[in-house]
């Protein structure tokens, strides 16, 4: 049973998945905008024989939807007419915030930190998720 995470953006997707126990989230790529991720996400859910998808829904601080709120789930209305599978939709705030800090920490160039903390964010998503659900099985 693997689970998908994705931290959807204007210009990139990050994308992560779980391991088969679900435990663990791993980036897996990033993804561009130009019109075919959609399809692009499809295959990876094919290909992986993925179960269920998480996907980051980006909240004011105070909980409040923003205009980036309004189009993940324009584009999560999307992916579910190409998907059969659920899409869980999971609170993300600060999680790029926090890729951030982590990329930092590790002295990881501003250029290189462009290119992969979209993937870092969606593994922070997706972990979260697979936190909460190991809690829940817990109790």
């Amino acid at each position: 049973m693997r689970i998908l995470g994705l931290d959807v953006g204007t210009r990139r997707i990050g994308v992560a998945m779980s391991d088969e126990m679900g435990w663990t989230a791993q980036g897996l790529k990033v993804i561009h905008c130009n019109g075919s991720e959609l399809e692009e996400i499809g295959k990876v859910i094919e290909e992986y024989e993925v179960s269920k998808v998480v996907i980051g829904i980006p909240l004011k601080l105070n909980g409040e939807a923003s205009l980036q709120t309004g189009k993940v789930y324009l584009f999560k209305e999307e992916l579910e007419k190409v998907v059969k599978i659920p899409i869980i939709e999971w609170d993300e705030r600060l999680t790029t915030a926090e890729a951030e800090r982590m990329l930092i920490a590790s002295d990881v160039s501003r250029g290189k930190r462009k290119k992969v903390i979209d993937k870092i964010a969606a593994s922070l998503i997706l972990q979260n998720y697979l936190d909460y659900l190991g809690f829940q099985n817990k109790n």
